[in-house]
């Protein structure tokens, strides 16, 4: 993914710096040299991340954020303030305005590329569940009065990683008074916490006198329970290495050493908010589409929310300028598996397709079953070439295994794949269907268990 950063300066040679710091690790710049104008883009186009300079002439970067956070379509939008002031109240003036990090200029090299590359990370999953919310209301199906209880101001769980008792201690008294806050010093135990307790926040001291602190932070990103949880890491000065480190692991944000009262609680309010908006959009996922627009053996989205979610993507395809691919699978001589094993062995062979399905595509891709022994998946922001390697990666995953279809028995099956990439304005959900399903029967014309790619 290729984000667009919207730099907004009133200097138009720190706009120029910025810009070929960006463009120079391929992201797409775009640039503003006021408050409104920035606003007017963040309405009118997509942007991923925005790099926002505080001192401005007319309205100042604090007043741009709040504006943008005040909006229900720019508000998930994460802002970076780039300002030359270093004091606590200017963050803490920025994080209360809806800011997500800062930058002091002059800006290091390392900080700029890793923080945007984190935020835009962020940003691309939440626009993917944005889509699927925004799909879900188009059919009906989505409650619309929970996204401002989700947004208020609410005590949250707060889980704190320190042995060092002198700091462990400031950090419980300023987060007590407004969260529920908890301290361990040993990572393990706070990591079996973690694990069977819901948090709406970890908080690690990276400078832990037995333990390792981003080895803590890397174990909690790779369970499923925990893999959204927001940390927050503490980081001694000269220890920037380490903190790119785990910038770069995925940890969320981090307060450096002496902790500052106020600015940790500005910012583990917003690390608690946007997890909170998160949250909201897979629960919306999960409980006003899933249930509804399922297929019941496979589990996997069905045709008809295919059909919908197809042509929310190619209007935001269309706005963005982003690449589009569909691929869709097909079992090869399935007819044969239900009238030699039988039709419970033929679920059972399907179930196990939409598993290996769902485990060798990408996190934003959507998988769905057409009906039968077809499956789709449609990719965002995925050219032909790319869509050709996901196809190849699903066919193989098919081929190599086998599927248990009883308690001693076994078969092997393989699969067909055809893809086909969105062509521009023009081209429609219909059209890009008709493409990959016509790709899909020259894989099966060819000898099956291939793929093949619809001509440009």
């Amino acid at each position: 993914m290729t984000a667009r950063v919207l730099v907004v300066d009133d200097i138009l040679a720190n706009i120029k710096l910025l810009q070929a710091r960006l463009e120079a690790e391929y992201f797409e710049v775009v640039t503003a040299t006021n408050g409104r104008d920035a606003l007017d883009i963040c309405q009118r186009e997509r942007v991923d991340v925005v790099l926002l300079d505080v001192m401005m002439p007319g309205m100042d970067g604090f007043e741009v954020a709040r504006a943008l956070k005040a909006s229900a379509q720019t508000l998930h939008i994460p802002i970076v303030m780039v300002t030359a002031l270093d004091q606590v109240s200017d963050k803490i003036q920025g994080l209360d305005s809806g800011a997500d990090d800062f930058l002091t200029k002059p800006v290091d090299d390392i900080a700029l590329v890793t923080r945007v590359k984190s935020l835009a990370r962020l940003k691309m999953l939440n626009d993917e569940m944005l889509m699927r919310v925004t799909t879900s209301r188009q059919m009906g199906l989505s409650d619309d009065d929970a996204l401002s209880r989700v947004l208020m101001d609410r005590p949250g769980r707060v889980l704190v990683v320190d042995d060092h008792p002198r700091s462990s201690s400031r950090v419980m008294s300023a987060l007590a008074k407004t969260h529920d806050a908890y301290i361990e010093s040993d990572p393990q135990a706070a990591l079996l916490h973690l694990t069977h307790q819901p948090f709406d926040l970890l908080i690690v001291a990276l400078n832990l006198q037995h333990s390792d602190g981003l080895r803590l932070c890397s174990q909690v990103r790779s369970l499923d329970r925990t893999r959204h949880l927001p940390i927050l890491i503490m980081v001694d000065p000269g220890d920037e290495a380490r903190l790119l480190r785990g910038l770069d692991m995925g940890v969320n944000d981090y307060l450096m050493r002496p902790v500052e009262r106020h600015e940790l609680l500005a910012r583990v309010k917003t690390q608690i908010r946007r997890k909170r908006f998160s949250d909201y959009l897979r629960n919306q996922i999960r409980e006003s589409v899933e249930l509804s627009v399922t297929d019941p053996l496979t589990g996997l989205h069905n045709r008809r929310y295919m059909e919908r979610h197809l042509k929310t993507l190619i209007t935001d395809a269309q706005r963005s300028g982003r690449s589009l691919s569909v691929l869709i699978a097909d079992i090869d001589h399935f007819k044969h598996v239900n009238d030699t094993y039988g039709h419970d062995a033929g679920d059972l062979v399907l179930k196990e397709f939409a598993e290996r399905f769902r485990r060798y595509t990408r996190g934003v891709d959507f998988a769905c079953r057409l009906g039968g022994e077809e499956f789709l998946i449609i990719m965002p922001d995925t050219d032909q070439e790319l869509a050709w390697q996901v196809g190849e990666r699903v066919r193989e995953c098919v081929a190599v295994q086998p599927f248990q279809i009883g308690q001693n028995q076994e078969i092997r099956v393989t699969a067909s794949v055809g893809l086909a990439t969105w062509e521009g304005e023009n081209d429609t959900s219909e059209a890009l269907f008709k493409r990959a399903d016509n790709a899909l029967y020259v894989a099966k014309r060819q000898g099956r268990n291939q793929v093949v790619a619809a001509a440009a």
